[in-house]
C-alpha cells in the first residue's frame, strides 16, 4: 500500500508526530496532501480552495499527479457537479504543475519535526471556526508553532495591525489598548511586524494573555529577523501560524494573503497607525467585507503615519476607538457564542483592501517577488517561485521589460533596480 505513490510507513511515520498519533491511515493520507498541497498552491488560491472541498485533497492531488494536464480533474470534477470556468482550471494546473515534487513534501514535513511544528486541518477539533467564513478563500491546512492548545484562544482574539514604521504615540497607543483588552479576557493577534504588531504581541505576553502571530513564511525561520527573540517569546507562550510550509519564504504576496487571516480568525480588527497605503489596510479590507467589526484609533491630522487610519473612518466606516473599553464594545465576549457565518467572501474583500491598482491580480507583485537583481532566473524557475504558470511568466516578463522593471541576461531575467 502507498499514499500518491509513498510507502505508507513512511508517511504515517512523519505525518502522525507533528498532527495525532492515533490517527488511521486515511486521516495520515488527508493531511499528507494537505500538507502538500500548502506547498504546491499559494495562499488564497480559489480554484484548489473549490477543488479540495469537492473532491478532498488526496483524491485531487492524486488526480493532478496522474494527469499534469488537468484532464483527470476536469473529469472529476464534473462527476461532482462542481462549475468551474475550463481555462481557470487550465491556468490553476499550469501553476501548480511546476512545484509538485514529492521530495519537497517529504522535506517539509521532516523540517516541521525539526522545529516543532506541528499541522492543523479543518477536520481538526482545533481549527480556527471563523476561517470558514473565507469561503473557497480559506487555508488548506495550518502549520502551527508553539502551543497548538491556544488555537482555542482565537475565538475571543481582537487583531492590533498597524504601521511597520509605528512612531511614539502609536507604540504607546497599542501598549495601551493591547494590555486593557488582555485585562477583559481578550486574546491579542496580529502579524509580528516591526512597530505597531510588535508591541501589541509584547503587551500581551506582558499581561500574561493569550497572543497568536500569523507568518508569511514557513515556520523554520522567523520574520522578521529582529523579531526572533519576540518569536521565541510567542512561540513558548502562545502559537505563531502560516498557511505555507518550513522552507518557503515570505513574499510581498504572501503578506497581502496572510493578511485575509488575521481578519477572518479574530472578532474585530483595530488599526492603530497606518499611513496611505499601507498593508494594514489591506487587513482592515478583507475585515470590512467579511462583516468582522472594525475599529480605527485617530491620530493628528498633520501625521502621515495616521492618514490610513482617518481613511479607514471616513471610507470604511470604521468606528472610531481610543480605549479598550470601546473596542470591547466592538465584540463583547458575551456575545460573540454561536454568531452566525458572515456570508461574504476574499473575492468582495479585494475591491476594497489596500493593493496596487494597476495588479489587481496581484501578478506583477508575484512576478517581482520571485526576481533577483543579481541572479538570472529562468522562466521556470520563477514560474515555480511565484506560483505562476510558465507561459504567463514569459508574457508578464515582456510587459516588465518594457517598463524597465526586469532585465533579460544569459540564461534569465532578473530584477531591475
Amino acid at each position: 500500500m502507498s499514499i500518491l505513490g509513498i510507502a505508507d510507513a513512511t508517511v504515517a511515520s512523519l505525518v502522525r508526530p507533528i498532527t495525532d498519533p492515533a490517527h488511521d491511515r486515511d486521516a495520515v493520507a488527508e493531511r499528507f496532501a494537505r500538507a502538500t498541497w500548502t506547498g504546491i498552491a499559494e495562499p488564497g488560491d480559489r480554484v484548489a480552495g473549490l477543488v479540495v472541498a469537492a473532491l478532498g485533497a488526496e483524491a485531487a492531488l492524486a488526480a493532478l499527479i496522474d494527469d499534469r494536464e488537468g484532464g483527470l480533474l476536469r473529469h472529476l470534477l464534473a462527476e461532482h457537479d462542481v462549475e468551474l470556468d475550463d481555462e481557470e482550471l487550465t491556468q490553476a494546473v499550469a501553476r501548480w504543475t511546476p512545484r509538485i515534487s514529492k521530495a519537497d513534501a517529504l522535506l517539509a514535513l521532516r523540517q516541521s519535526a525539526r522545529f516543532g511544528a506541528t499541522l492543523v486541518v479543518p477536520d481538526d477539533p482545533d481549527w480556527p471556526a471563523r476561517l470558514a467564513d473565507l469561503a473557497e478563500y480559506a487555508p488548506l491546512a495550518l502549520w502551527v508553532r508553539g502551543r497548538r492548545e491556544k488555537l482555542t484562544a482565537l475565538e475571543r482574539g481582537i487583531a492590533i495591525v498597524g504601521a511597520r514604521a509605528a512612531t511614539g504615540y502609536g507604540e504607546h497607543v497599542t501598549v495601551e489598548l493591547a494590555a486593557g483588552l488582555a485585562d477583559r479576557g481578550y486574546a491579542i493577534v496580529s502579524g509580528a511586524a516591526y512597530g505597531v504588531d510588535g508591541a501589541a504581541h509584547r503587551a500581551a505576553l506582558a499581561s500574561r494573555a493569550d497572543t497568536v502571530a500569523f507568518l508569511a513564511g514557513g515556520l523554520d525561520r522567523f520574520y522578521p529577523s529582529g523579531h526572533e527573540a519576540l518569536l521565541a517569546r510567542i512561540v513558548e507562550h502562545g502559537a505563531a501560524l502560516s498557511e505555507v510550509p518550513c522552507g518557503v519564504a515570505p513574499t510581498k504576496w504572501r503578506f497581502l494573503q496572510r493578511n485575509r487571516l488575521i481578519a477572518a480568525s479574530s472578532l474585530a480588527t483595530v488599526v492603530v497607525e497606518a499611513g496611505s497605503r499601507s498593508g494594514s489596510l489591506n487587513t482592515a479590507g478583507h475585515a470590512a467585507a467579511l462583516g468582522r467589526p472594525l475599529g480605527a484609533v485617530p491620530g493628528p491630522v498633520t501625521s502621515a503615519a495616521s492618514a490610513g487610519c482617518h481613511r479607514l473612518l471616513r471610507e470604511y466606516d470604521a468606528v472610531c476607538v481610543t480605549t479598550a473599553a470601546e473596542i470591547a464594545e466592538l465584540a463583547p465576549l458575551s456575545d460573540t457564542a454561536g454568531a452566525p457565518a458572515i456570508e461574504q467572501t476574499v473575492e468582495e474583500a479585494e475591491a476594497g483592501a489596500a493593493r496596487p491598482a494597476a495588479d489587481p491580480t496581484g501578478t506583477r507583485i508575484r512576478l517581482l517577488d520571485a526576481l533577483a537583481p543579481r541572479s538570472a532566473r529562468t522562466p521556470e524557475k520563477i514560474a515555480a517561485l511565484s506560483g505562476l504558470a510558465v507561459d504567463r511568466v514569459r508574457a508578464e516578463l515582456g510587459l516588465l521589460a518594457l517598463e524597465g522593471a526586469v532585465r533579460e541576461r544569459a540564461g534569465g531575467w532578473v530584477r531591475a533596480g
